[in-house]
C-alpha cells in the first residue's frame, strides 16, 4: 500500500502575499536560481524546492576533482543567495510525484499546491544502457562525484609512492577519461597537470613522466561541438602536455581497473586505477514522470518537448527549463544546448513571462542570445568561439576565466576562485588535496 501523503499548507512569507499567485520552482540550479532571482521582491509568492540546500556551479567541478578548489568555492547556500527576498521560501526535499489536475507537487510525503510550476530539475550522467559501468567508471555531475574522483586519484598516488612493483605502480599512476566533450577535456587536462607537475615535488618515489592520462572518444576529434580549428588546437595542446587521445574508440566493457575499447584497428585494453565517465547525460527522471502524468512528449534523450513559452501542451501553467527541456523553437531548429548560458536565459525569461501574465501584460517572445562556447584544456590555455571570433591559448583562458567569474552567482566565490587561480599560476600548488572518506 502506498504511503499516506499529507497536504502541506504553509503560511505565506508575508501577509501581503496571502492571495498572491504561487510559483513553485523545482531545482536550484542555473535556471531555477535565475527564475527565483527574477521574481524576487515581486508580488508573487515563490517556493523553491531542491534536494540540496546549495547551488552548484557545475562547470568548475573538474577543479574540485583535481584538488584546485574546495566545495565552498563552487557551492553557494540557497538561503544565503535568496534570504533577503521576503517573497521567496526555500524547502529542502525531493519531488517524487506530480498531480497536474490538482496543481500539486508531492515531496517529503506531502502535497503542495501551486498556481504556476517551473521545473528545472537538470540532468544526470548517462551510461547509454550500461548502468553496471557506474560502479567502475566515476561520473562527474555532483560534488560527491568530484570528491570520489579526487579521492581515488590521490589514494592511488599514495599507494604508488610505497609500492616496489613497477607494473602496479604504472597502473596506479594511470587514469582513463571517457568522453571528449568540454567536461572530459577539462578533467583530463586538470588530472594530467595534477599528476605530472603539481605533485612532482611532493612524491619522491613517483616518476611524473610515468603518469598517464588517456582520453577516449568515439569521434575523430575532441570538442566535436566546437569549430574544427579550435578542436584541433585543443587536441594538439592535450597531446603536447602528455595526454593520450584515443579517438574513434567505442567502449565495449568496463571492469575494475580496466576499459576495453573498440577501434578501427581492433580492440584495445586500457588499464588504470582511476576511470572517469563524462560521455553522456540523461534528463532528470522528472521528465518521464511529467510525461506519464500529462502525456507531454519527450525527445530521444528523455527531455521534455516544450512550446515557445516553455510550457507543455495542455498545461500552460507548467514550464520546463534548463537541461530538462527540449527547446527547438530556434532559427535553425536545433535544440538549445544543455549549458549554463541557455539555462540562465530560460529561467529569467520564464519568470518574467509568468509575472507579465499575472499582471495582465504582454511579454516579448523568447530569443536566445548565443555568446559562444569555450573549454579550458590546461593551465593558461583555453579555446573559445565568441560569436565567430575564435581564440585559443592564454587569451582564450583569460576570456574563459572572466566568463566563469561572471556566471558565478556569489561574489564571495568570485574572490576566492580568482585568488586560488592566481596562486596556482604563480606556484603550481593546489589547496584542496586532503583525502577524506566523506565529501568535505
Amino acid at each position: 500500500m502506498a504511503p499516506e501523503r499529507f497536504f502541506l499548507e504553509l503560511t505565506p512569507p508575508s501577509e501581503l502575499l496571502r492571495d498572491a499567485p504561487h510559483v513553485v520552482i523545482i531545482g536550484g540550479g542555473f535556471a531555477g536560481l535565475r527564475a527565483a532571482h527574477a521574481l524576487a521582491g515581486k508580488m508573487i509568492r515563490v517556493t523553491l524546492i531542491d534536494r540540496r540546500n546549495f547551488n552548484l556551479f557545475q562547470p568548475l567541478l573538474y577543479q574540485v576533482a583535481s584538488g584546485l578548489v574546495s566545495q565552498t568555492d563552487v557551492a553557494s547556500p540557497l538561503r544565503v543567495m535568496l534570504g533577503e527576498s521576503k517573497n521567496i521560501q526555500i524547502l529542502l526535499g525531493e519531488v517524487d510525484d506530480l498531480d497536474p489536475t490538482a496543481k500539486e507537487v508531492v515531496f517529503n510525503n506531502r502535497r503542495y499546491r501551486y498556481d504556476h510550476l517551473i521545473i528545472a530539475a537538470g540532468a544526470t550522467s548517462s551510461y547509454f544502457g550500461h548502468d553496471e559501468w557506474r560502479e567502475q567508471a566515476l561520473p562527474m555531475k555532483s560534488l560527491e562525484d568530484a570528491y570520489a574522483i579526487r579521492r581515488q586519484v590521490l589514494k592511488s598516488l599514495e599507494e604508488a609512492e610505497q609500492t616496489p612493483d613497477l607494473e602496479r605502480r604504472q597502473w596506479l599512476q594511470s587514469v582513463v577519461v571517457v568522453g571528449g566533450g568540454p567536461t572530459g577535456c577539462e578533467l583530463a587536462a586538470a588530472l594530467n597537470d595534477l599528476m605530472r607537475h603539481t605533485l612532482e615535488r611532493d612524491f619522491l618515489q613517483i616518476d611524473p613522466q610515468q603518469c598517464k592520462v588517456t582520453l577516449v572518444d568515439p569521434g575523430d576529434r575532441v570538442l566535436r561541438a566546437m569549430d574544427p580549428q579550435l578542436s584541433k588546437a585543443a587536441g594538439d595542446h592535450l597531446l603536447e602536455k602528455g595526454v593520450e587521445l584515443l579517438l574513434g574508440g567505442r567502449v565495449q566493457s568496463i571492469e575494475p581497473g580496466k576499459v576495453v575499447v573498440k577501434t578501427d584497428s581492433g580492440e584495445r585494453t586500457l588499464e588504470a586505477s582511476t576511470i572517469c565517465w563524462t560521455a553522456g547525460v540523461a534528463a532528470s527522471p522528472l521528465g518521464r514522470l511529467l510525461a506519464d502524468r500529462t502525456g507531454c512528449s519527450l525527445d530521444r534523450g528523455g527531455r521534455v518537448v516544450v512550446e515557445p513559452n516553455f510550457s507543455i501542451a495542455g498545461h500552460p501553467e507548467i514550464r520546463v527549463v534548463g537541461d530538462l527541456c527540449s527547446y527547438t523553437h530556434t532559427s535553425d531548429g536545433k535544440p538549445l544546448p544543455g549549458m549554463a548560458g541557455p539555462a540562465v536565459q530560460m529561467g529569467a525569461w520564464v519568470a518574467k513571462d509568468i509575472l507579465a501574465s499575472c499582471q495582465g501584460e504582454s511579454h516579448a517572445p523568447f530569443r536566445f542570445l548565443d555568446f559562444g562556447s569555450m573549454a579550458v584544456v590546461g593551465p593558461l590555455f583555453a579555446v573559445a568561439n565568441l560569436r565567430g571570433i575564435k581564440v585559443s591559448g592564454p587569451l582564450g583562458w583569460l576570456l574563459w576565466g572572466v566568463a566563469h567569474l561572471a556566471f558565478m552567482p556569489a561574489n564571495e566565490n568570485r574572490i576566492t576562485l580568482l585568488t586560488k587561480w592566481l596562486w596556482m599560476i604563480a606556484t603550481r600548488e593546489r589547496s584542496a588535496l586532503v583525502i577524506t572518506e566523506a565529501s568535505s
